[in-house]
């Protein structure tokens, strides 16, 4: 079912096999991350009870290099953009999916279907773009998501996507289990009725003018951060095509992006730092230390400090209508 959604050229049809010729294809060429596609096999998991959200932790060593970022105006400035074309290892393979946008084989995986989608233009990390819609549609096995500048993207100075099999995120479930397809536009999970760590913004996006209206409040989508300032930066959001054949999103307002155990000093540290994968229900803990010890109610206060638990505030609530 076609939306309103893409603007311009829209993108090559992806189903499953061809996405898995794919990233054969590049893992054949590319023996560094072929390792650690391999070391996902080895990768710990440790549920924990969130209540209605299927959660569990995953120890992951390669993804420190993202937990870890440097996202600072400083730390931006004194590397070299590792997204724009000229800087990127020989060895990766990135075909134009759609005009403007390079799909590639993301090379330090968290799911063993993980591509990064990279505008082509250097340009900042400042809303979700409508294009997202598209790939969506373009591509019905996968859920596309955007981390905001300051809700998980490592690299905030170059506008990119990322994508998975949309089966590996319970949230996205959970959002299609509890909001009907008759209900069109947004609902807030607090209208779900269920136990969870954190709120968020479901959509239903009908291919008519009424879904197009939906879709176009998404790139303003913001979060609120500790002075009670709107940040556009503050946010997730994910599309895909649900299992009723329409359009769906989730935007996840954020309050910040680390929370206070990230730059606690000594045995009191524990590095977490949330993007969109860790606010569907898989948490990524590079170091075995911190996998060990987070139980569930530490994982409900990590959540509660980046999101917002409680209630999704009513700023955020009066910009969707809901």
């Amino acid at each position: 079912m076609k939306s309103n959604a893409p603007l311009g050229a829209a993108p090559a049809r992806l189903n499953l096999e061809t996405v898995n010729t794919l990233v054969e294809h590049q893992l054949e060429l590319w023996p560094d991350a072929a390792r650690r596609y391999r070391d996902l096999g080895k990768t710990q998991r440790k549920p924990l009870d969130m209540g209605a959200l299927p959660m569990a932790l995953q120890l992951n060593p390669a993804r420190i290099v993202s937990t870890a970022a440097d996202t600072s105006a400083q730390g931006i400035a004194a590397r070299p953009c590792f997204l724009c074309a000229a800087n990127r290892p020989a060895e990766q393979l990135c075909a134009e999916w759609m005009p403007g946008w390079d799909l590639c084989v993301n090379p330090f995986p968290i799911l063993p279907i993980h591509f990064t989608v990279i505008s082509r233009e250097h340009r900042p990390q400042d809303a979700p773009p409508f294009e997202m819609a598209a790939m969506a549609e373009a591509a019905p096995d996968l859920a596309v998501f955007f981390n905001g500048a300051r809700g998980g993207a490592s690299a905030p100075d170059h506008l990119h996507l990322q994508c998975v099999l949309k089966s590996e995120l319970p949230l996205l479930a959970l959002a299609e289990e509890n909001h009907p397809s008759s209900r069109h536009g947004f609902m807030s999970s607090e209208d779900f009725g269920l136990d969870l760590p954190f709120h968020f913004i479901s959509a239903v996006i009908t291919p008519d003018m009424e879904g197009a209206h939906t879709l176009m409040r998404i790139p303003g989508a913001f979060g609120i951060d500790a002075q009670g300032n709107h940040d556009p930066g503050l946010v997730n959001v994910f599309f895909w095509m649900g299992s009723d054949g329409y359009l769906r999103a989730v935007i996840v307002p954020r309050r910040s992006h680390r929370p206070h155990h990230y730059f606690a000093e000594g045995s009191d540290k524990i590095m977490v730092a949330p993007g969109a994968i860790d606010m569907t229900g898989l948490m990524i803990t590079p170091r075995a230390e911190d996998f060990n010890r987070l139980d569930a109610p530490t994982v409900r206060q990590i959540y509660a400090e980046v999101a917002f638990a409680d209630a999704i505030p009513g700023d955020i609530r009066h910009y969707f209508g809901i």
